[in-house]
């Protein structure tokens, strides 16, 4: 019988769609500037892709090698990240404009709190700030979850069984 290999893809359609469901409870719950909530996201991308190189290390039977894992993982957090990406994106375009409109109150907020900066002033970062929180939303989210999801690959990898068969003629050359 031989075991079906699931793909880095599906495991990363996964990975994301749980990451997708809990930023919409987050979102519709108004909870998008409490810093508390921001560590869970982390702990779920983390744990998506560990869980995904040990799931390809078990199914492969450990005939594998530490980069073949890693780079499964690794595949895995790619399309996470691009999906995370677009999330970004298309839940600040569209689905729920008013997030933004929320993270730019508290923004304004903690600048008045702090006593340094003119209404004129707040208000040209706001306008900037406005203009710029998607796109830089987007690469910043895209970056993030690359950089943690290459720890989770590497801590996955390293943690999984690695046991590879040689193969006849690998010493040739």
């Amino acid at each position: 019988m031989e075991n079906n290999i699931v793909t880095p893809s599906s495991k990363g359609l996964l990975i994301s769609l749980v990451m997708v469901a809990f930023a919409v409870i987050i979102t519709i719950l108004k909870q998008e500037t409490n810093q508390a909530l921001g560590i869970i996201p982390i702990v779920l991308l983390l744990g998506g892709i560990i869980w995904a190189c040990l799931s390809y290390s078990k199914q492969m039977n450990g005939n594998v090698t530490f980069g073949n894992i890693f780079g499964h993982g690794f595949k895995a957090t790619a399309l996470v990240a691009g999906i995370m990406g677009l999330w970004v994106a298309i839940s600040l375009s569209f689905i729920f404009p008013e997030a933004l409109d929320r993270a730019m109150d508290a923004q304004r907020e903690m600048m008045e709190k702090g006593g340094q900066y003119t209404d004129e002033q707040m208000d040209q970062a706001m306008t900037l700030g406005r203009k710029m929180a998607i796109p830089m939303g987007t690469i910043f989210s895209v970056i993030i979850y690359l950089a943690i999801g290459a720890i989770g690959a590497l801590v996955g990898a390293s943690l999984s069984k690695k046991n590879p068969n040689p193969q006849p003629f690998d010493n040739i050359g």
